[in-house]
C-alpha cells in the first residue's frame, strides 16, 4: 500500500473513531477499524486521544442523558434531511 492509499484509510477511521466508539457502526466496519487501529500506530494514537475525550466527557457530564422524547424528535428531523450532491459530466 502506499502512502496516499494508508492516508485515505487514516482519514476514513479516524473520521469514523465516535462511531467505533459508540458502538454505533456494522461488525464488519469495526473489525476493519479494529484491524486498521492494529496496524497503524498514528490512528491508534489518535484512537487514544479521542477516547479519553469521550472518557472525560462522560466523567463530567455523569450519567445524563437526552429524554427519550428529544431523542425521537431528532431522529425524526433528522431522518427527514436529504443530501444533495452536484454532479457535472465532463467531456472528453
Amino acid at each position: 500500500m502506499n502512502d496516499d492509499e494508508n492516508k485515505t484509510d487514516c482519514s476514513v477511521v479516524i473520521s469514523e473513531v465516535y462511531l467505533y466508539l459508540d458502538l454505533e457502526c456494522s461488525d464488519d466496519r469495526r473489525q476493519l477499524i479494529h484491524r486498521h487501529l492494529d496496524d497503524c500506530s498514528d490512528c491508534l494514537r489518535e484512537y487514544g486521544i479521542e477516547h479519553e475525550v469521550k472518557a472525560l466527557v462522560a466523567r463530567c457530564c455523569g450519567d445524563e442523558t437526552a429524554p427519550q422524547e428529544l431523542r425521537e424528535r431528532l431522529r425524526s428531523k433528522l431522518s427527514e434531511y436529504v443530501v444533495e450532491v452536484e454532479t457535472r459530466e465532463y467531456l472528453p
